[in-house]
Formats: structure tokens, sequence, C-alpha cells
């Protein structure tokens, strides 16, 4: 399974959201960045993500999915499990 990387807050519901759908997913290798606890690393996720600078931002892989939107978007057109398996 590819590996994920989420920039999140604790509290972001958002966040939690993303997190519960890569969850039931099957998702076990999870990097979760606090930018709530690690403030310089948002600057780090908005230069990865081309500016973005709401949480969550995700990665599978080296793809960047964008938000929970993006994320659950990616699901419903069928797109979500492939790339998880691409890893």
């Amino acid at each position: 399974m590819a590996r994920v990387l989420m920039y999140c807050t604790a509290t972001c519901p958002y966040c939690i959201a993303a997190e519960e759908l890569l969850v039931q997913k099957g998702v076990k290798n999870l990097e979760k960045v606090r930018v709530d606890l690690e403030p310089a690393r948002r600057a780090e996720m908005s230069v990865k993500s081309g500016g973005r600078r709401t949480v969550p931002q995700i990665w599978v892989g080296d793809t960047h999915v964008g938000g929970c939107d993006d994320l659950h978007a990616l699901d419903r057109a069928g797109g979500l499990d492939p790339l998880l398996a691409a890893g």
C-alpha cells in the first residue's frame, strides 16, 4: 500500500473525516504532520501543495490529492483504491 502523508491539525473536522476514510480504506502507514504543533511545517505544506494553506493536504505516494473534499471525490470516482494500491 502506498505511503500517505497528511498535513493536519488536531481539531479540524475535515482532517478527522479524511483520516477516517483512509483508515476505512485500510491505510496503516499514515504519516500525519501536525501544523498546529509545528507551525513552520505549514509553510512547507504551502510550497509543496502549490500555495494551498488549508488543512488537510494529502499526498498518496508522490501524488498530491488535495484536501478532504478532493479525497472523497477521488474515492467516489474510483480513483483512490488504485492510487493506494500503487505503493
